[in-house]
């Protein structure tokens, strides 16, 4: 039979470790929007916007999104890790 405090570092390294590639989630809008062969083009276009600057703006919104998950999580572990 293990120690109960065995389980709750076995728990504890896994959420640091985890921790780790929470930031990882802000590089996604930052890698697509500096490769602009993706998005170098002006079809489709929506509501008379060409794609490239429309692709940009939704871009913008979903880092927003990114680093507000990043957020949250780093502040819900931060709340659990308190004594």
């Amino acid at each position: 039979m293990t120690p109960s405090w065995g389980n709750a570092m076995t728990d504890k390294m896994q959420q640091r470790q985890w921790r780790r590639y929470v930031p990882r989630l802000l590089l996604i809008p930052f890698a697509v929007v500096l490769w602009p062969p993706l998005y170098n083009r002006i079809e489709p276009e929506f509501l008379g916007v060409p794609f490239f600057y429309w692709f940009q703006l939704a871009w913008i919104l979903v880092g927003a999104v990114c680093v507000w998950a990043v957020y949250v999580l780093e502040q819900r572990a931060a709340k659990n890790e308190s004594p």
